[in-house]
């Protein structure tokens, strides 16, 4: 069954070395592996592709969440600041904002936009 096997998130660009400045210079991750398909990251113990489509950016959804211990949150969130991310506020139920960063209940969370329009998240992880 294919609970029993690891997956992927997957990332669509329209410029794989801009992307890749945005991914290792901007957010400081890593790639595992290049390919012909793009380039795995690893973000913990998980990976993510991101690959050259025609469809880049055409998701309006949370296209991957990196979760944050608590306690780190806050550094996290001022060193994507201090490299220029801008963080995006919308209206949802049950949120509240302050300075892009949402929280509910015990909760932070805050999404920004790669080149390409992908929407990113950075959440506390609750542990």
């Amino acid at each position: 069954m294919l609970g029993d096997h690891d997956s992927i998130a997957t990332l669509a660009v329209s410029d794989l070395a801009r992307s890749r400045q945005f991914y290792e210079g901007v957010l400081g991750i890593q790639p595992r592996r290049d390919g012909p398909e793009g380039v795995v990251y690893g973000a913990g113990s998980s990976s993510f592709l991101v690959y050259p489509s025609s469809y880049a950016g055409t998701n309006k959804a949370t296209a991957i969440s990196f979760q944050v211990d608590a306690g780190d949150f806050a550094d996290e969130i001022q060193g994507l600041r201090a490299k220029g991310i801008e963080f995006q506020t919308f209206e949802a139920e049950g949120l509240a904002w302050s300075d892009g960063v949402a929280s509910y209940g015990d909760y932070q969370s805050a999404w920004f936009e790669d080149p390409d329009g992908n929407i990113l998240n950075v959440e506390t992880s609750g542990q």
